[in-house]
């Protein structure tokens, strides 16, 4: 009995030295590099509490795995353009100003995804008239979106002057 109990101690006193040098029995702990240097993989003590003694449990080995992982990335659909439309419209005429819309990818799905615009019915001159009219295709099936226009109304301005909106468009799911 006592000649277990000293073989014990020795054990966990070894084992405590070797956890303790970053060399173990010759091999080196593994390390994961990062930018700031490399981080030591930590290791499961080679000690059995009291517990595990009483019930006749005790750690033969330990294990350190690296495991690599792959991730399957999803890049979104994105709109890459910015759009400017500079137009003089001079008494009631009526203009069509064509515009296109570039996209990052061309969507994987046919007639699933859709243009929305923050406004589609603006009334520039604030005067209580909708005069201008954003038109574009119900879905986006191609990367450049080109059948989209801008419809001017020149006899529903009444102030003369130089105007300026934002419109902001995002991408939405047709479910």
């Amino acid at each position: 009995m006592l000649k277990k109990f000293i073989t014990l101690i020795c054990s966990i006193l070894c084992a405590t030295s070797i956890y303790s040098n970053p060399i173990i029995g010759g091999i080196t702990r593994p390390t994961i590099p990062t930018e700031n240097g490399n981080i030591e993989l930590p290791e499961l003590p080679n000690k059995t509490t009291d517990e595990e003694l009483a019930a006749g449990w005790k750690l033969q080995k330990n294990y350190t795995a690296l495991l690599e992982s792959k991730l399957n990335v999803f890049v979104p659909l994105e709109i890459l353009s910015d759009i400017d439309i500079n137009a003089v419209i001079i008494d009631s005429e009526e203009l069509n100003v064509p515009f296109e819309i570039e996209l990052n990818k061309e969507p994987e799905k046919k007639d699933y995804y859709k243009l929305k615009f923050s406004e589609t019915e603006i009334d520039i001159d604030n005067d209580g008239k909708i005069d201008t009219y954003i038109y574009s295709p119900k879905y986006i099936n191609q990367r450049v979106v080109k059948e989209n226009y801008v419809n001017i109304k020149g006899a529903n301005i009444s102030k003369d002057g130089d105007y300026y909106k934002k419109i902001y468009i995002t991408i939405e799911v047709d479910e």
